[in-house]
């Protein structure tokens, strides 16, 4: 009977101890989700601001985007790198490389949100 508790408290710990790194990889994996959308609302809400200020107001639509892509480069930075760092998580399989490329790409659908938003509420030309 002993023999049998000391056998069943081995598997128990084993089992344990096979689970554990799963599920560290798991709260990891979260972690890096949940700095990665911080990031995102981080940026976009740094990008509203921009695009709610006044001196905006009769820029053409190249010049907002030039004042777009150079505004918020912390917050641009720290999205770009929380996001990089949930992709390289989510899937460390796939080339360093590629990940950053989609990084770069969701920075810049954010900027070509804002622009498009930009130009959509502009009065129209007379």
């Amino acid at each position: 009977m002993r023999m049998l508790m000391v056998g069943a408290a081995l598997v128990m710990m084993t089992s344990a101890a096979m689970i554990s790194p799963i599920m560290a990889d798991d709260d990891d994996a979260k972690g890096a989700q949940k700095l990665a959308m911080q990031g995102r609302d981080d940026y976009w809400h740094c990008l509203a601001r921009e695009y709610s200020r006044d001196s905006n107001q009769g820029m053409s639509q190249q010049d907002f985007g030039r004042s777009v892509a150079g505004a918020c480069p912390s917050e641009r930075q720290y999205y770009r790198v929380a996001l990089l760092d949930y992709l390289t998580t989510q899937y460390p399989d796939i080339d360093a490389g590629a990940h950053l490329a989609t990084a770069n790409r969701a920075v810049e659908a954010a900027q070509k949100d804002i622009v498009t938003a930009f130009v959509k509420q502009r009065p129209p030309a007379k």
